[in-house]
């Protein structure tokens, strides 16, 4: 019999744990590869969870809306053929020995520190167990490869490399594999002892309505307190005249959305001037881990969605800067939707090194975002006022009515000074007010 460990993901860079909201497959169900087994709930989506092996559930570790790291064992499966009878009970008519199981634990690889197994047996991790079965490579096989990783284990670089010369011919693959006993230290459940603790309701005078907190809620709530103690927040603010962009959009948006099937909103034009000003200010665009400032090469734009339920989700604009007007629109368009009607995928909200988020939509003229961590800056853009404003000309001053919007700016003081944080501010605010106003589509 073999016995694989099912673990809880590791569904983005700063997510820790997740809650797991629903299992699909419950303890003696057969479940295939890939097949759910259960759907688990991060502060940044929802998501499933599908099986890595083909066999039985044999036990089921935690209970629905518990609370649980990453990886951390959630479940065992059973990938015996004749998996099903090992629900039943068995008495044996001799004393036999215990099973050897077949397990895996989560990545990343070099982060697991655990001892060899006893008796040589080797250790291979996820993403090395993924590999091999995408590839064909058999257990005798994998056995066989030769690990260049900690304590001998086989890497990503082994396998890969053994699947390449078995394409080229240099190595016969066995087509008969013997059956092979992988075993790796399984460590049990860490149980947290239950407290009791009597906590007098609290009083609530007059006439109220109590609403618990959904688990999103709570989630946003947290995530906001976080970063408030992590990051010292400053936010600057500045003006920009965007009649010319108002006025352009107006005149292309009918043929735009009847060309690419796309509404041409405001946010895209808002990513195009941020991206170009990310390139002149890369120190915006990092994170700090301890005192070193990793500064990110890609440039993904987070932009904060509001959902029907009034909670709010970050999907991320992966390499915006490698997008025209045209992608920019489209990628706006597909993650704001898909948020709303809850089909976002847990890569969708990953990576962001910067975030937009539009306070205008709901009609406030400016606000002071919370830095979404681990990134160092946010900018936030209010609604679109017309004003009387005071227009410079070659033959003077005169008054006029524009567009008129605020920006603000909220950055990490550890790392973004005044002077970075408002130039890069100014840089936008003159980036959107230089809109060229014969600009094609």
């Amino acid at each position: 019999m073999a016995i694989v460990e099912l673990v809880m993901p590791k569904m983005g860079e700063s997510i820790m744990e997740a809650t797991i909201l629903r299992w699909h497959k419950q303890t003696g169900d057969h479940v295939k590869v890939d097949e759910t087994v259960l759907e688990i709930a991060t502060d940044k989506v929802d998501s499933e969870v599908p099986s890595i092996a083909e066999g039985t559930i044999t036990e089921v570790l935690f209970n629905e809306n518990d609370v649980v790291p990453v990886g951390t064992v959630i479940a065992r499966i059973n990938t015996n053929a004749d998996a099903a009878a090992v629900a039943a009970p068995v008495v044996p008519a001799a004393p036999v020995a215990s099973e050897p199981k077949f397990t895996t634990v989560p990545a990343p690889v070099a982060a697991v520190q655990e001892a060899p197994a006893a008796g040589g047996a080797k250790f291979y991790s996820p993403l090395v167990l993924t590999i091999a079965q995408q590839e064909g490579v058999s257990f005798a096989d994998l056995e066989k490869i030769p690990g260049s990783g900690n304590e001998g284990r086989v890497t990503k670089k082994d396998i890969l490399q053994f699947v390449a010369d078995r394409k080229a011919g240099k190595i016969i693959a066995d087509v008969t594999p013997e059956p092979v006993t992988v075993t790796a230290p399984v460590a049990a459940p860490r149980s947290t002892p239950a407290v009791t603790t009597t906590v007098a309701s609290p009083a609530y005078s007059g006439n109220v309505e109590i609403v618990e907190m959904d688990r999103m809620r709570k989630l946003i709530a947290n995530h906001m307190v976080m970063s408030k103690q992590t990051s010292p927040h400053v936010t600057s603010f500045a003006e920009a005249d965007v009649t010319n962009i108002v006025k352009w959009r107006d005149r292309v948006k009918g043929a735009f959305e009847k060309r690419e099937g796309e509404k041409l909103t405001f946010t895209p034009l808002f990513v195009e001037a941020v991206v170009k000003c990310i390139k002149r200010f890369p120190l915006v665009n990092c994170s700090l881990d301890g005192d070193k400032i990793i500064i990110k090469k890609d440039i993904n734009i987070g932009m904060a969605t509001a959902l029907p339920t009034g909670n709010l989700i970050v999907p991320v604009i992966k390499s915006a800067d490698v997008l025209n007007l045209v992608g920019l629109t489209k990628q706006v368009n597909h993650l704001a939707n898909a948020a709303r009607q809850n089909k976002l995928k847990p890569e969708d909200t990953q990576g962001g090194t910067f975030t937009l988020t539009n306070v205008g939509t709901f009609g406030s003229l400016m606000g002071t975002p919370i830095i979404n961590q681990p990134q160092v800056a946010i900018l936030a853009v209010g609604a679109i006022k017309k004003r009387p404003v005071v227009i410079e000309t070659p033959e003077g001053d005169t008054i006029g009515i524009r567009h008129m919007m605020y920006l603000s700016l909220s950055y990490d003081h550890r790392i973004v000074d005044g002077s970075l944080g408002s130039s890069f501010l100014s840089a936008v605010a003159q980036e959107l007010e230089n809109f060229d106003p014969g600009k094609s589509i």
